[in-house]
């Protein structure tokens, strides 16, 4: 199953700071401090990608962040606002899971993940984090999880049978 995103210029992106870290290196002469950057990308209609950036200044890191994540973007199966199907998924210490929710749930996520939900356009879904609340391990498994959905169209296609035959058994 392929939903990389070929061409990022097809898509208007917009992006989401999750999380900056202050760096201290201590030499001979000094403290050197620099900064690095986790962001997400997405259109809001079910492309994502996330990017981690490095460099002196705090703008400089968040802008070589969107350019790493225009570089990663998946496509995210999205029915009527919310995700198809419940799904875990697991990143280094972090732990993810999320669930559909009915229309006017909004999102409940914390942090890192709601950043990952808005930028995929996702409205309404119940999700949690369980085990380490680092956020490059939150948005690496949320992305994770969310590259794994799969809805009823596509598992027709793979099963090469119609979209009714999918529901009815």
């Amino acid at each position: 199953m392929n939903n990389r995103v070929q061409n990022s210029n097809d898509v208007e992106l917009k992006d989401r700071l999750v999380a900056i870290n202050r760096v201290t290196k201590v030499t001979k002469g000094g403290r050197t401090f620099s900064f690095s950057a986790i962001v997400v990308v997405g259109d809001e209609n079910g492309v994502i990608g996330w990017g981690l950036g490095k460099a002196g200044e705090v703008t400089a890191a968040i802008a070589k962040g969107v350019e790493a994540a225009k570089k990663n973007l998946i496509r995210v199966p999205i029915l009527k606002g919310t995700i198809p199907h419940e799904q875990r998924a697991k990143f280094g210490g972090a732990e993810v899971f999320m669930k559909p929710a009915s229309h006017g749930t909004g999102v409940v996520a914390g942090g890192a993940m709601r950043a990952v939900f808005d930028s995929v356009g996702v409205t309404d879904v119940l999700a949690k984090s369980k085990g380490s609340s680092n956020p490059h391990n939150l948005v690496k498994a949320s992305i994770a999880a969310l590259s794994e959905l799969r809805d009823a169209r596509m598992v027709a296609q793979n099963r090469g049978v119609s979209v009714s035959k999918v529901f009815n058994g």
